[in-house]
């Protein structure tokens, strides 16, 4: 059979077309005759023993996946779970051909042996030539699960050979596994968890700062090869389950999920795991109490729903988080221009009343009244201002706020002036920018190299810290200006 010469996945199912492999991932819900509810209660009871080895084996794929899948994604090796993936298909094939049967410790060894053959291919691709680490993961997965489909046709073609079920190494067959998949499955998973808290600071290290770890003194090239180890393992393992087409979304999914949530390595990879564990329970139910719902693909939209609720609800790096802190700040800043506005309406008054009207800070912005009388409304929610007959006066707290503005503004437009020099009439913008941001410490900072000055650029004066005081910039009346 020829093989179309475009990319390895299409070749996959070119062959699967033909008729070599039924491309069908397996469905466990086709193990049993109910319907959806029955299904559901049957599955939460646990009163079907087939579907007990494929629950089983469906954890534990996801919680060595997103263990191992936590050091690829902080290390920026995502596309290297993908091409070791496809790199052992080779493997098995091999493995199969070593005794002309689906032999499962023939076809570990050799899908193992394939996939570290596959990471040596990309360590030396990366040293030996000038080509970059995409490339060589790309040349790896294409290459490699090429002659993996290549070997597996012949196997097709091949007269008396037992090849029941090997299909499954591309799609996956959860409903198949067995006590000797689940088995395989746990010892990997215990095998990584126990490296994992064994030997975590050492990873830790390795995965952040190499050059720190080799003047440290640590053996930085045998942890990156037990990883690769350790991640072989893992692949070999989920083969059964999720094939090697979607094994790869299960080492990555629920680690980049885990890190939307946590900052910290030991938290991403403990619920990295978690969500692994979710989503291939998920996975197996669904397949299970649905019809004709193949088990892989739904581990994978599980672990894929779990991300996108991490993407939007995560309380640092989600979308909500992050609209509500933009929001937030662009509401901080309107209320301190507003401030900036009525110190400036009082220091063109001589600091001789004690509250604006809306007609005059609307003049001096170039606003809507209307709009005006909202941004004083907003600043007597916040407790910066007090309304009363259409005049706003500003709180101690306002007042203090006003005045930081203004020094902001007026001591940054001196320091480039001087520093930069930078005409006076050039750094009204920036200056605009970086008032809302600049820290008491920055602050102290320019100050002391400005030698505490006393005038910005334009010859107006730069509050200081006594002029913050209530009633600083007009003694007499004893309170807010």
């Amino acid at each position: 059979m020829r093989i179309p010469p475009k990319s390895a996945s299409a070749a996959a199912l070119a062959f699967l077309a033909a008729g070599g492999i039924d491309a069908r991932a397996a469905r466990i819900g086709e193990l049993v005759e109910w319907q959806f509810g029955e299904r559901a209660w049957r599955f939460f009871t646990f009163s079907d023993p087939a579907m007990h080895w494929a629950l089983a084996g469906s954890i534990l794929l996801g919680a060595c996946c997103g263990l191992m899948g936590s050091f690829l994604v902080v290390r920026r090796l995502a596309l290297m779970g993908d091409a070791l993936a496809h790199a052992v298909l080779p493997g098995v094939a091999l493995g199969f051909l070593w005794n002309m049967s689906k032999d499962p410790l023939a076809i570990f060894l050799g899908a193992v042996a394939a996939g570290l053959l596959g990471a040596a291919t990309v360590q030396l691709l990366r040293s030996s030539t000038k080509h970059g680490g995409d490339a060589a993961l790309g040349f790896v997965l294409s290459s490699f699960f090429g002659a993996g489909v290549c070997l597996m046709t012949m196997i097709q073609n091949m007269p008396g050979a037992s090849k029941a079920g090997l299909g499954s190494f591309l799609f996956g067959q959860a409903a198949a596994m067995g006590p000797g998949d689940v088995a395989l499955l746990g010892s990997v998973a215990v095998l990584a968890a126990l490296a994992v808290a064994v030997f975590f600071k050492e990873f830790l290290v390795a995965s952040f700062d190499e050059g720190f770890a080799r003047s440290a003194g640590l053996p930085v090239r045998f942890f990156q090869y037990s990883l690769m180890l350790l991640l072989s393992f893992a692949i070999v393992s989920s083969l059964q389950a999720v094939g090697v087409v979607l094994v790869s979304a299960m080492l990555v999914v629920p680690a980049a999920a885990a890190q939307l949530l946590t900052d910290r390595l030991g938290r991403m990879v403990w619920l990295s795991a978690l969500f692994g564990m979710g989503a291939g329970a998920a996975g197996a139910f669904f397949s299970y109490a649905g019809r004709g719902l193949p088990t892989g693909p739904l581990m994978v939209l599980a672990a894929a729903a779990v991300f996108f609720g991490a993407l939007v609800l995560a309380p640092r790096h989600g979308l909500l988080a992050r609209f509500w802190r933009r929001r937030s700040v662009a509401a901080r800043m309107g209320r301190e221009n507003t401030l900036k506005a009525v110190y400036h309406v009082l220091e063109e008054g001589g600091f001789q009343s004690a509250a604006v009207s809306v007609a005059d800070v609307a003049s001096r912005r170039g606003e809507s009244a209307a709009a005006v009388e909202g941004e004083f409304s907003a600043l007597h929610r916040a407790g910066l201002g007090t309304m009363a007959g259409g005049r706003l006066a500003l709180t101690p707290a306002g007042w203090q706020r006003a005045c930081e503005i203004v020094r902001n503004h007026r001591l940054w437009e001196l320091y480039l002036t001087n520093a930069a020099s930078l005409a006076p009439d050039h750094v009204h913008e920036d200056a605009e920018k970086i008032e809302h941001i600049l820290g008491e410490e920055t602050v102290r900072h320019l100050e002391k190299r400005l030698n505490y000055a006393q005038l910005d650029p334009h010859g107006k004066s730069i509050p200081g810290l006594r002029d913050m005081m209530p009633g600083g910039l007009n003694p007499a009346k004893g309170g807010a200006p």
